[in-house]
């Protein structure tokens, strides 16, 4: 892994050494002439969208072979090996204190945000190169801000040949993959996917060892080509997508909250309630260049689909209302960004985005009536009897962005990155903010980086995380709300601002810290509110983010090692959006008292090493290992998310080796412990504000994969 403040840089991973070509092997002088050009444009795509400023962690593919479980592993696993990245249920992650909020680029360009919750979408396996920016973001980075994921897809010229491989191990898991990639004259083409089936698809919420009703099936898959039109000119096409079927994990003894048709006894270990989620996706994207001005156009969609199936009696006894959901997204647009080289001092940025998303919803549900107590004329309890109700809506809104800076460099060793973006946003609300960005690096020695940055932020709430529904339709039901309040959720408005000091004392090693402060209105947040289980999302009217981050790194011959440290802080004060998902009380307090968000942890650290023996040799062993540890979410006991969730820490091994087949260009065997000394920890209980169920994290597992090179 490697971390960038301004143009330092910091690594992690050690290689296994790579076999001579043969002369067969060796390209012609026209290939390699277009392998040349197609490198020239990846760097010049660099420079398009560089990170000047801000602050970059970079996973190289030994970084991600590091990583418990490799390529195998969810994206959501490498990422949380970067400084102050803290783990959540269902696969989600916080960066500095945000809920969510993350942007993914592919080949720099941004890709809309979906409807899946459990599903990652994109797979380590994908990249060829994968960095976390975080901080003071450039003016080229908008809408989504507390962290960009950038991933630079594989193609047939950084990854020929095929390779086939299969995982197995613990909870039933077995996931094969297969991938291959090369070039045919000025075309490169490359294809990769990935079975994944198991019997822990959403994280366990008991602690025991294994989970009860927790199957999924997913697959996952990416394809890519590329074409070299002339030396300046170069088109390509990115498809992809995943899909997944998950069942949702059972609680035993549970006793039914309410009573239907008679039945009041029900055994909570046979329910069977299941979620659908889909998504699928394209890039298209010309670049240009023509001397000392480049280019990136680019046309991407996104589709998405998520489907709720409830228990047909359950729902009713443990909820009082049985949902059939479905959800659907389609987003689509167009993004451009431009570079010019002005003068020697100033280089020139400049690009838009312009996207249209349609975001529909139909659920056809039954749900408990209520009718009078005879016991009291003024308050009413369930009937035990059941009305049908449909609820949908039909959403479109349009984001619009552009934006314009400058690269001064004003002393050979002080640069400053200065410019502003503006995005508007039309659909639930109509919105629209100019953002000024600046960032300052100086490198007083080769060996020390300095910079600080001020960005203001714009983040619109995901359009297919807003509830527009009418909650009228559900009066007179178990389900109606105890507040009727359901104020439009409104755009993120922040200042922040970010230090940065890296030093790099001895070759290899480089030890760094940063420290940042945000202060926002309207602050983002986002909820689990019943079925189908995916995040609704709602407005604190103020909130402060402060943290810091201390990271190191070491990376010579056969070692790798790594170590973060950060601390965090986010509070918020007064629920101003989309009241209607708690209770009155707990808004009473909230509007007058400051707390922690559901989503702070005050601690995180990670920690590895990795050591290659016999590393120039064809039985090279790779040995690492690394440690997760935090100090847990929030919950609530007296006041809404007054306490922390007790510390934990898991500890990871993995052993590499690579088998000489003589028939083989290349034979790997993997084996992966996670969860080492089989710690129960829990990342919720099912309290907090916006928290639905209580997860575990993963027990001790044990994996083997095998992979093959063809």
């Amino acid at each position: 892994m490697r971390g960038r403040i301004g143009g330092a840089v910091l690594f992690l991973g050690a290689s296994l050494a790579a076999g001579t070509a043969s002369a067969q092997d060796q390209p012609d002088a026209k290939t390699s002439e277009i392998v040349v050009t197609g490198k020239r444009f990846d760097r010049e795509r660099s420079e398009i969208l560089p990170s000047l400023g801000a602050t970059r962690y970079d996973f190289g593919k030994t970084a991600i072979e590091n990583t418990p479980q490799g390529e195998n592993a969810p994206l959501n696993q490498v990422l949380l090996r970067a400084p102050g990245v803290v783990q959540d249920g269902f696969g989600q992650i916080h960066v500095r204190g945000d809920h969510g909020s993350l942007q993914y680029r592919l080949d720099g360009v941004q890709l809309p945000e979906g409807l899946s919750l459990f599903s990652s979408v994109l797979s380590p396996r994908f990249a060829n190169e994968l960095s976390l920016l975080t901080g003071s973001l450039p003016a080229q980075y908008g809408l989504r801000t507390a962290g960009v994921v950038d991933i630079g897809v594989k193609s047939g010229s950084t990854d020929p040949g095929g390779e086939a491989s299969v995982m197995g191990g613990s909870y039933n898991w077995i996931q094969p993959a297969l991938q291959y990639g090369g070039r045919s004259g000025a075309v490169d083409y490359f294809a990769v996917g990935q079975y994944v089936s198991n019997g822990i698809g959403v994280e366990n919420p008991t602690s025991s060892s294994t989970p009860l009703h927790d199957d999924t099936a997913q697959w996952y898959a990416l394809a890519k080509v590329t074409g070299i039109v002339d030396d300046n000119t170069r088109l390509s096409f990115i498809a992809g997508g995943a899909s997944a079927r998950y069942q949702i994990p059972n609680v035993p003894g549970q006793t039914p909250a309410f009573t239907v048709n008679n039945i009041s006894n029900w055994n909570s270990s046979i329910l069977d309630q299941r979620q659908w989620e889909d998504t699928y996706f394209g890039i298209a994207s010309l670049q240009k260049s023509y001397q000392n001005f480049n280019l990136q156009l680019s046309g991407f969609t996104r589709y998405s689909n998520l489907s709720y199936q409830p228990d047909v009696i359950g729902d009713l006894l443990y909820n009082g209302i049985q949902p059939y959901a479905n959800r659907t997204s389609l987003a689509m647009g167009v993004q451009g960004d431009a570079s010019w080289k002005a003068a020697s001092a100033h280089t020139l940025r400049g690009g838009f985005l312009v996207q249209r998303e349609r975001v529909t919803s139909l659920t056809n549900a039954n749900a408990i009536t209520m009718v009078p107590d005879p016991g009291d004329p003024e308050a009413t309890i369930p009937s035990g009897q059941t009305a049908g109700f449909t609820q949908g809506s039909d959403l479109v809104g349009w984001t619009y962005s552009v934006y314009l800076q400058d690269e001064w460099k004003v002393v050979p060793n002080v640069t400053v990155n200065f410019g502003a973006r503006f995005d508007a946003i039309s659909g639930v609300t109509s919105e629209n903010q100019l953002s000024p960005r600046v960032n300052v690096v100086w490198e007083p020695d080769p060996r020390i980086t300095l910079r600080a940055g001020y960005a203001r932020y714009f983040v619109p709430a995901p359009l297919n995380q807003v509830n527009p529904n009418s909650i009228a339709v559900l009066s007179g039901t178990a389900v109606a709300p105890e507040v009727a309040m359901n104020s439009p959720v409104k755009a993120e408005r922040s200042d922040n601002f970010d230090v940065g000091l890296t030093v790099k004392p001895l070759d290899g090693f480089s030890v760094g810290f940063a420290g940042y402060y945000k202060f926002a209105q309207n602050y983002l947040d986002k909820g689990q509110f019943g079925a189908p289980i995916t995040l609704a999302s709602f407005n604190y009217a103020y909130a402060q983010v402060a943290g810091w981050e201390l990271f190191t790194n070491y990376d010579k011959g056969p070692w790798s090692v790594y170590a973060n440290l950060a601390w965090t802080r986010t509070s918020a004060i007064n629920i101003n959006s989309a009241q209607f998902n708690f209770e009155q009380a707990e808004l009473d307090y909230i509007a007058n008292n400051w707390i922690f968000t559901d989503h702070n942890q005050s601690w995180t650290g990670s920690a590895g090493a990795a050591y290659v023996f016999n590393q120039d040799s064809d039985w090279a062993t790779r040995v690492s290992a690394d440690v997760l540890f935090g100090t847990g979410l929030r919950t609530s006991i007296v006041t809404p998310n007054d306490t922390s969730l007790p510390a934990y820490a898991t500890l990871n091994l993995s052993l590499t080796q690579k088998v000489p087949v003589s028939v083989s260009k290349g034979t790997q065997v993997r084996f992966d412990v996670i969860n080492l000394a089989d710690s129960t920890y829990q990342l919720r209980d099912g309290t907090g504000v916006g928290v639905g169920a209580p997860q575990y994290g993963m027990r001790r597992a044990f994996f083997v994969t095998l992979s093959q090179k063809f």
